[in-house]
């Protein structure tokens, strides 16, 4: 008993200081059970609590939030009403087609460290089909959250504009065009759709340059609605009264005709249409002929289609008329070369307009042989085919007629080969120039002028009324007789070797009424199927 009612001073000691520590354990667990029941709601984050460190600035909670604004997905974003946002967000990104957003911060004010409030605002970029960017700058308000910075949630951060019960409305947009045809319709802008696709580069860059760089309009209009639909207000989009197109010569009834007839043709093949006073209609070419304009500046050897200027220079130079009787033997040697007509039909002794018709290569080899160095080239020159001009937002060439440097060259150069050279463009010019019986300058805008570089003067009005009557035969009893149910048509045909020879190019030139055109086919060894596009076009 003694011992166990009496205790030493050492163990005494060694019992308190187990019972020390027992305690401090307990507390311990206590106060760690604490910190982490404490801890982890604010790392889950609770049903309608935005996540987020309350360290973090109002800029870096306004960028968060933005980084998650474009995505379209607002799920643990620092904002106040999360459910309302995403539902919002989710319907305007809906209404506007899905459109890609683009936002960037702008300005956050310093503030207080107490401060409860503060704002940020944004840049915001919508893209839209057809290079169409709506851009705009939107406003966050921010506002502390149980410590932490959060935007406050309204439909104003969608859009300064829009307001509770509102929404964004996505329509194609009616906006004016950028550039119009002569008679109103769109050709860039608005409801132009494929029009003119040799020359949309020139008219955008000539529109562009003329109203200030402003390019292509919007192709949409965002609007706000109230909460039936109705329109409130048009954000993006509108054209304003003061939106004028630039105005071109162009038609569009011409150039879908004339784009229409290229593309039924499987070979490369241009058309060019002008009105006789220069007014360019339509410039078509087709897929098979390229990507450059061909058209405008392309420069081929006209065969046939040049008898119009050979004819022209006999009866300005060579003291013949239309009526005058002539040889057409189916072959001749003439100088050192030897021409041939098509097929080898000899006709006998007939008339120059009958000849013209048959387009006797025989007679007017021999007629150009007969003529001065320089007559084709003067003849060719008084029909445009040596003009220069400068037409704004085109390159382009009418042709390169020289003086002849020998005898074989001048009988060559009156049946459109050897070294004569003539752009759709210019034979279009040519038939222009017979038709309006005076120098034609070509036009592409109304209100801008084609600056005239090297002019000419046309052939006299006696001698035109000669070749008009040679035309209108080519068309009712000659080489285009296929022409007769087409109208009143005055044209030449052609058929033009090029490179070894074995192949040729195919031309009608002509015109009826106040449009004369130039139908060019490569490589479709006869001009048979250019007359046939001919038809169609003006059938169109």
């Amino acid at each position: 008993m003694g011992e166990s009612e009496s205790m030493s001073p050492a163990r005494k000691r060694g019992i308190l200081i187990g019972a020390a520590l027992a305690v401090v354990a307990i507390v311990v667990a206590g106060v760690v059970l604490l910190v982490r029941e404490d801890q982890a709601p604010a790392a889950a984050g609770g049903p309608g609590e935005p996540t987020g460190s309350a360290s973090e600035s109002p800029a870096q909670v306004a960028a968060r939030f933005l980084r998650q604004f474009d995505t379209g997905d607002l799920t643990g974003a620092p904002v106040d009403d999360p459910a309302a946002a995403t539902a919002a967000l989710s319907a305007t990104r809906g209404a506007l087609g899905a459109a890609p957003v683009k936002t960037t911060l702008g300005e956050v004010p310093t503030t207080a460290g107490d401060a409860p409030t503060t704002s940020a605002t944004f840049h915001a970029a919508w893209s839209f089909p057809g290079d169409s960017v709506w851009r705009y700058e939107g406003k966050l308000e921010l506002v502390r959250n149980s410590g932490k910075w959060v935007v406050r949630w309204a439909m104003s951060v969608i859009h300064p504009k829009l307001e509770a019960g509102q929404q964004l409305s996505l329509a194609r947009a009616t906006a004016k065009p950028v550039v119009a045809d002569r008679d109103g319709k769109a050709l860039v802008g608005g409801d132009a759709a494929g029009v003119a696709p040799l020359l949309q580069g020139a008219l955008s860059t000539v529109a562009s340059g003329q109203n200030g760089g402003t390019g292509t309009p919007a192709t949409v209009t965002v609007s706000r609605v109230d909460a039936a639909g109705k329109p409130v207000e048009t954000l993006f989009g509108q054209a304003t009264e003061t939106d004028e197109p630039l105005v071109s010569t162009l038609s569009v009834a011409s150039q879908t005709a004339a784009q229409k007839a290229v593309d039924g043709f499987k070979g490369p093949a241009i058309i060019v249409a002008m009105k006789t006073s220069g007014e360019l209609l339509a410039v078509a070419q087709n897929g098979a002929a390229g990507n450059q304009p061909k058209a405008l500046s392309g420069l081929y050897s006209p065969g046939s289609a040049f008898k119009i200027a050979t004819a022209t220079a006999a009866l300005q130079q060579g003291g013949v008329s239309a009526d005058a009787p002539v040889a057409c033997p189916g072959s001749e040697q003439i100088g050192t070369r030897t021409l041939k007509n098509e097929n080898g039909f000899d006709l006998g002794t007939v008339s120059l307009k009958t000849a013209f018709a048959a387009s006797c290569n025989t007679t007017f080899g021999r007629l150009a042989g007969q003529l001065p160095a320089d007559g084709l080239a003067k003849s060719a020159t008084q029909l445009g085919l040596n003009a220069d001009f400068e037409i704004p937002g085109l390159a382009t060439e009418t042709g390169k007629v020289e003086p002849s440097s020998s005898g074989d060259e001048k009988v060559e150069a009156g049946i459109g080969q050897g070294r004569v050279q003539v752009s759709p463009l210019g034979a279009a010019l040519m038939a222009a120039t017979v038709a309006a019986g005076k120098p034609v300058v070509p036009k592409l805008w109304q209100g801008l002028e084609t600056k005239v570089n090297a002019g000419y003067q046309a052939p006299p009005a006696g001698v035109l009324n000669q070749v008009r009557a040679m035309m209108r035969e080519v068309c009712t009893t000659g080489t285009a007789k296929a022409l007769k149910s087409s109208g009143a048509v005055f044209g030449k045909t052609g058929t033009a070797q090029f490179g070894s020879g074995a192949d040729a190019n195919g031309w009608f030139v002509g015109y009826r009424g106040d449009v004369a055109f130039a139908v060019l086919l490569e490589g479709s060894n006869d001009s048979g199927p250019a007359v046939g596009l001919a038809a169609k076009f003006l059938a169109g």
